[in-house]
């Protein structure tokens, strides 16, 4: 390489470098500025500029400054015009965090002091919907998911014709079918359990008949049902001699009715050679 190209590489590498360099020197300084601009806020006892910058900051997406303002000031426009529009913006705040819990009090304390307030379409949705973001996972606790599905049936009450009422229904679907599968491990937890201190698949085919009862559009239903013939076959193995009869021919309804709800059912050659079965119970 020639001197001259050497030059010039070096040249446009400290010229790119210069440029890097202005750039981030240009971020921190508006970062100290920023930061010196809200702090300057917080110490303000003006609450009107508190409000107007904290609703800035929350358009661009600052919702720990927003929040922090919004708190600041709740108290001081409490029982006033602009309080509705402070709960709002702290819920909504709280909701840019992902801090669910938080944003369900306001929301719901919104709903209280305003059943009827420009913002209770919002709110009322909002309460389900930060619940069903908060619901754990299905083998835990599911008291948030109830309330979830609670606060969604309140708000298709309400606002049936509401823009958010479609969102409603399918997270409350997703929050039902949550609480089935938990169900349906409770239910192969007993038929796992099989006979061990007792009839534990009587006790699989109760649980499975309660979700598909309470739960009638959950998506495991072909399990569900499956199970349940399981269970009724497995009696029918481990019953005495004048009880065999009588569980053989519940058996075989029940295969009868699987086979018709998913003839393509993947457990179908299972259920074949279960029935194979229950016929020579029943003939013998």
């Amino acid at each position: 390489m020639h001197n001259s190209e050497k030059n010039r590489t070096f040249a446009g590498y400290f010229g790119e470098m210069r440029t890097r360099t202005y750039y981030i020197l240009l971020l921190v300084m508006v970062l100290f500025t920023s930061c010196g601009e809200y702090q300057q806020l917080l110490k303000s006892r003006d609450p009107e500029e508190k409000y107007q910058a904290a609703l800035r900051y929350f358009n661009e997406g600052q919702y720990v400054k927003s929040q922090s303002l919004l708190d600041d000031v709740s108290s001081y426009y409490k029982g006033t015009e602009r309080s509705e529009d402070v709960l709002a913006y702290l819920a909504r705040s709280y909701m840019g965090q992902k801090s669910y819990e938080s944003a369900t009090d306001y929301y719901q304390a919104y709903v209280r002091n305003y059943p009827k307030g420009k913002y209770a379409p919002e709110a009322y949705f909002q309460i389900g919907h930060c619940q069903y973001l908060d619901s754990p996972d299905a083998r835990l606790d599911q008291e948030v998911t109830n309330k979830a599905i609670d606060a969604f049936t309140k708000f298709v009450e309400l606002y049936p014709e509401s823009p958010y009422a479609e969102q409603a229904y399918t997270e409350m679907a997703e929050l039902n079918d949550k609480l089935a599968l938990k169900e349906l491990k409770s239910a192969q937890l007993y038929y796992n359990l099989g006979t061990y201190l007792g009839n534990n698949y009587l006790s699989c085919e109760i649980v499975a008949k309660n979700a598909l009862k309470n739960y009638p559009s959950n998506k495991y239903q072909e399990e569900f049902n499956w199970l349940i013939l399981q269970s009724k076959y497995q009696q029918m193995l481990n019953s005495f001699e004048d009880k065999k009869i009588e569980r053989a021919r519940d058996a075989q309804d029940e295969y009868y009715n699987f086979v018709t709800e998913y003839p393509d059912s993947k457990h179908r050659k299972e259920a074949e050679r279960m029935m194979n079965q229950i016929r020579k119970i029943i003939k013998n």
